[in-house]
């Protein structure tokens, strides 16, 4: 997430926990003060362009699984130092070793994307292009621009259906937990925790709504990160790290492959 975003994060974040715990007068402004304190400790942006991870993995398998990346920053992978460490190249990857067939990845996350944005991405796509699995991941930006969780989630849902009508399996890695990132103040990071968690909860209704497999990402990698933010975390503090994307793809493979599987046994974190 560029400077600009996070900065605005940290200021709603302060303006927000200054209305609900400012009981004595002169605390909002401490808030406030606190966010712009936050912004700066956030650390030297990525920039908005993650690695470039698309193309046919394994090719020599043939006829390969069509996977579809979509959603924000978490899902393009921005932090990740390489393509290789990608979350969409550690699924395709897992998804071949485990199905011995060929993987073609597509990418059309965008870096700072909310969910309004995803079907614009959606439209990006060649016409005579159906996946076979598409993996979204979405929301943190609803957050900072202080989008209503009821309005985000049901953008969300009318996104999935239209994935879903086009027989394509989804899978949803909800919102991650606000409340690992070390750089924000406890006030602040406390408020964003507890939206984040109301819009994970949200996201997961919605998938099981339309058919889709949620995956609790904040509860899968709230203990990693909160324990290793210094290898967790990129050089910003606040998007995941090469290792942050390693186990992000290990929480959501399984239900990749459970998606492969069309209808298998599938059990993870529920956010509900």
């Amino acid at each position: 997430m560029e400077r600009s975003a996070l900065r605005r994060a940290a200021v709603v974040a302060g303006v927000a926990a200054g209305g609900v715990v400012a009981i004595v007068g002169g605390a909002a402004a401490l808030f406030v003060a606190e966010g712009r304190v936050a912004a700066r400790a956030i650390g030297a942006p990525l920039g908005d362009v993650a690695p470039d991870a698309d193309g046919v993995y394994n090719p020599e398998r043939g006829d390969p699984i069509r996977l579809l990346m979509v959603g924000d920053s978490l899902a393009a992978s921005l932090g990740a130092a390489t393509a290789s460490e990608t979350v969409g190249a550690l699924l395709a990857r897992g998804l071949s070793q485990h199905t011995n067939r060929a993987v073609e990845l597509r990418t059309v996350a965008v870096v700072g994307a909310e969910t309004t944005h995803v079907p614009g991405q959606l439209d990006t796509l060649p016409l005579d292009y159906a996946a076979d699995i598409a993996v979204v991941v979405v929301g943190g930006n609803d957050i900072i621009q202080r989008v209503p969780v009821a309005a985000s989630a049901r953008t969300l849902q009318g996104v999935l259906q239209r994935l879903r009508a086009s027989h394509c399996e989804v899978v949803v890695g909800t919102c991650p937990d606000f409340d690992t990132v070390r750089p924000l103040p406890v006030p602040l990071r406390e408020v964003g925790g507890q939206l984040s968690r109301r819009l994970a909860e949200a996201q997961h209704r919605a998938a099981v709504a339309a058919g889709a497999r949620p995956v609790s990402l904040g509860k899968l990698l709230h203990q990693p990160f909160w324990d290793n933010p210094a290898v967790m975390f990129a050089i910003d503090g606040f998007h995941p790290s090469s290792m942050g994307y390693e186990r992000a793809s290990a929480a959501l493979l399984p239900a990749v492959l459970d998606a492969f599987d069309f209808g298998g046994v599938f059990d993870t974190a529920a956010d509900d």
